[in-house]
């Protein structure tokens, strides 16, 4: 495992991590869950990222209950606030800042995150607030360090024009050879900015795993079929996408990949990620994963796979 150092911090995050969006304490057993994450440790992975919303709290009680017996020091822990906790419970503000983020930390039953993440902007709350309390959440030691879910970037702009607050480190866009918005603006102005992308979905939920065939109904035990993780998949799970896809496997095998490695691969090959945050509900999966990190790929095999992905999805005119 390969490790790159995360924004103008002094973290290093495993270059492929374990994310629990949808999968840990809702749509994963336990025991799977907990089989997992001790597998992702075994190959080095060293950044776990979650989120309060994730099962309404669910997914950091179980990684507050799974994490006790390593020591604090031994991993990078990342979680997020905004979406909705409860009735009243939402978004952004300096009361919301302070609350969820303790209840985030009894959850976890931890004394600090080392990541404490904006999951979207909040156009209800000044940014000031915002950025006020999430420094204070800095200089109280709850929080080593702050980053953003999907900010626009006339906001992070504005983020960074702020004086006297917390800078943030880290920006997690949903990015991968399905959805490169990030290229555009997000992506130089963190760049510029010594703030690293951490990717969520880097196989497009799966679909790049190519386990999904065009002609065939998804497999039982996979997430496109699972009725609490299989939700937002319905943009991707599009016959003309999935035919790309299979594609590309030939392709990944020329590099000597599987095709979800292949697809880490390239999400990897922009500097500015820091690392690819995996879904994983068997420990295999992870291990198939985390052995995409510090792999060589020839470019031009990179080439290829955009040109057929980007004529799947429309994005360049064909003959």
């Amino acid at each position: 495992m390969k490790y790159r150092k995360l924004g103008s911090s002094d973290l290093e995050v495993s270059e492929i991590s374990l994310g629990s969006w949808l999968t840990y304490g809702v749509g994963v057993e336990a025991d799977k869950a907990r089989a997992c994450l001790e597998e992702a440790f075994a190959q080095g992975i060293n950044f776990i990222d979650t989120a309060n919303i994730y099962g309404r709290g669910a997914a950091e009680s179980f990684l507050g209950d799974a994490l006790q017996t390593r020591p604090r020091d031994s991993y990078v822990l990342a979680t997020k606030l905004y979406f909705p906790m409860s009735e009243t419970d939402r978004g952004l503000s300096r009361g919301q800042v302070e609350k969820q983020l303790d209840a985030s930390l009894q959850r976890l039953r931890t004394d600090y995150v080392d990541l404490y993440q904006c999951h979207r902007y909040d156009r209800d709350t000044l940014l000031e607030e915002t950025m006020e309390a999430l420094t204070r959440a800095v200089e109280s030691g709850k929080a080593r360090y702050i980053g953003f879910s999907e900010w626009p970037a006339d906001r992070i702009q504005a983020a960074l024009d702020l004086t006297g607050v917390a800078k943030f480190v880290s920006s997690q866009p949903q990015y991968s050879l399905l959805w490169r918005d990030p290229e555009e603006e997000v992506i130089p102005l963190c760049a510029a900015n010594e703030i690293s992308q951490i990717v969520w979905s880097p196989l497009g939920q799966g679909v790049l795993s190519g386990k999904y065939d065009p002609d065939s109904p998804p497999p039982r035990d996979s997430r496109a079929a699972s009725e609490e993780m299989g939700g937002f998949m319905d943009r991707l799970m599009q016959p003309d996408v999935l035919r790309a896809v299979q594609r590309l496997k030939p392709i990944a095998e020329e590099a000597g990949l599987t095709l979800p490695q292949f697809a880490l691969a390239w999400v990897l090959r922009e500097p500015n990620v820091a690392s690819a945050i995996i879904g994983a509900s068997r420990p295999e999966q992870v291990r198939e994963n985390a052995a995409a990190s510090g792999v060589i790929v020839d470019t031009q095999l990179f080439l290829r796979v955009e040109q057929i992905i980007d004529e799947a999805l429309g994005r360049v005119e064909t003959a």
